[in-house]
């Protein structure tokens, strides 16, 4: 029948209360009533360990008082039907949910490259890419598309901002464009007051305006090249 908390039944032995094993348990399972937790307690850490026959350690799981260990060759976790949520080895780092979202105020660190096929924010938040102390650079083989499509897209810096394409062309395709701090070249006329100007190009390509005329007026105005 057994001794005291201990009770010998057909499926094994039978524990009441807590227990205290001093030396090694050797079990082919180990469960909890039914209904009822099952704990683990101990002072210092709690390790378990998958062996080959070789008594070689595989997988190691420590949980101790700092943090808790996984050693293995890959790391999964996943749901209960089965689907990859996140996994680890030596070449990569899978996130498999349909949404990773972090939390914190100072945002996502990548200290060297990001590649992926879409950047975008949250449903009537804003998105902003920035590099507060280096550049921000952004490649693709086959073109990078910038879309906002129910407000404005703001690009700044602090020096020069340059669009710039080594085989093909730039189109500014819009109803307006604006370059409203082009500089002026000085007039042609000292009494002519028209507000027509036109818009010029320096050697260096640097734009100005200059005051229409009968003809071109760019080359009286090349001061402003200089």
């Amino acid at each position: 029948d057994g001794m005291g908390n201990l009770r010998i039944t057909e499926k094994g032995l039978k524990l009441e209360g807590d227990s205290e094993f001093l030396k090694p348990l050797y079990a082919k399972e180990i469960r909890s009533r039914p209904g009822n937790p099952l704990y683990f307690q101990s002072a210092r850490n709690v390790t378990v360990n998958i062996l080959n026959e070789k008594t070689k350690v595989l997988t190691r799981l420590v949980t101790g008082p700092q943090a808790v260990e996984a050693h293995s060759q890959k790391f999964e976790v996943k749901t209960l039907s089965g689907k990859l949520l996140f996994s680890a080895d030596d070449n990569e780092v899978v996130v498999g949910a349909e949404r990773l979202r972090v939390l914190g105020a100072e945002g996502t660190v990548f200290p060297k490259s990001i590649e992926t096929p879409n950047v975008r924010a949250d449903p009537f938040k804003e998105l902003r890419l920035e590099s507060p102390t280096r550049a921000l650079v952004m490649e693709a083989p086959k073109g990078i598309e910038i879309n906002a499509e129910a407000g404005s897209l703001k690009a700044t810096c602090r020096t020069e901002l340059r669009l710039e394409s080594k085989d093909g062309e730039i189109t500014l395709n819009s109803a307006k464009i604006k370059l409203p701090n082009l500089p002026q070249g000085s007039s042609s006329s000292a009494g002519s007051r028209q507000k027509i100007y036109e818009l010029c190009v320096c050697p260096n390509g640097r734009l100005f305006l200059s005051q229409a005329g009968t003809s071109s007026t760019c080359q009286i105005n090349t001061s402003v090249c200089l």
